[in-house]
């Protein structure tokens, strides 16, 4: 049967790294993950799907919980014969890939979060994301892409990058991003769950971002047993598209480290030991 998603596989199945799953944000699609296509798969196997309601996927309308996101990814995966990855989501696609590590911690040899946080939804922002889902579906994506844009890139952001981010929300689907945003109204709370993560953790954020600042990543960061925190000076909510050369240079590294943490014997991989504590660093660019 054909996978439920559409997706972009690229690399090598046969290669000796890790598998790495790239889950977009809201409202968005795979394209924003074209940078890190380009820079990973000419020796990992990448793997970057749609989710459902989003780019080229199915768009299923009413209420779409973040359980049926990673139960979709998960599905995507057996299609495809990936049975352990590193998983990378950012904004949606961060709280998506911890609702992953919840269903199915056994898959994930490495996490990465990046611009997101694990709390559930106050009441009040449950009543500001059903009221954007109503909007959504009322007028369409055109008028909160405008209004949003220059939150989800900073505005000193390039002009083509802010053009593809902004072509990809208002490429979305109403249907599928009110969807969306009424099941992650309901989301639960993340936090227990990362004291509990047993694979090392990516954390990133831009410097700028002000839908999940630095704080929160910070706060990840200390839940995490073994995680290591970049912040990326000179970008907003969408470091991997804004600042792809730093945030390529921070998941590289990690990826690194990973794959050194492997035994490679005819039976398949082996985890070694577990990795040093944590480390936060601060990555930085030069002005413009």
């Amino acid at each position: 049967m054909a996978p439920f998603l559409a997706y972009e596989d690229k690399g090598e199945a046969g290669s000796p790294a890790l598998p790495l799953v790239l889950v977009h944000g809201h409202p968005f699609d795979r394209t924003m993950w074209r940078p890190q296509l380009a820079a990973f798969a000419p020796y990992r196997r990448v793997v970057a799907p749609d989710l459902r309601g989003y780019g080229a996927s199915p768009v299923v309308p009413g209420v779409t919980p973040l359980s049926v996101f990673a139960e979709d990814v998960a599905a995507l995966l057996d299609d495809l014969g990936v049975a352990e990855f590193v998983l990378a989501g950012l904004s949606m696609g961060g709280q998506i890939a911890m609702e992953c590590y919840r269903l199915f911690p056994h898959r994930v040899r490495g996490l990465v979060l990046a611009d997101t946080f694990p709390t559930a939804e106050t009441e009040e922002g449950r009543r500001a994301r059903n009221a954007t889902a109503d909007r959504l579906l009322r007028e369409g994506m055109d008028g909160y892409a405008d209004e949003v844009l220059y939150r989800m890139v900073a505005p000193y952001a390039d002009a083509e990058v802010a053009a593809h981010v902004r072509r990809m929300m208002t490429g979305t689907d109403p249907e599928g991003a009110a969807a969306a945003l009424r099941g992650r109204a309901e989301r639960p709370d993340y936090h227990e769950l990362l004291t509990r993560v047993a694979v090392p953790a990516l954390v990133v954020v831009g410097a700028d971002d002000e839908y999940t600042p630095v704080a929160d990543a910070e706060a990840m960061h200390a839940a995490l047993p073994d995680s290591v925190l970049r912040v990326i000076d000179g970008a907003a909510h969408l470091p991997n598209l804004e600042r792809p050369d730093l945030f390529n240079e921070a998941l590289e590294d990690f990826l690194a480290r990973l794959d050194r943490g492997r035994t490679l014997h005819p039976f398949g991989p082996q985890r070694m030991r577990r990795a040093p504590p944590r480390v936060s660093m601060r990555v930085s660019c030069p002005p413009f």
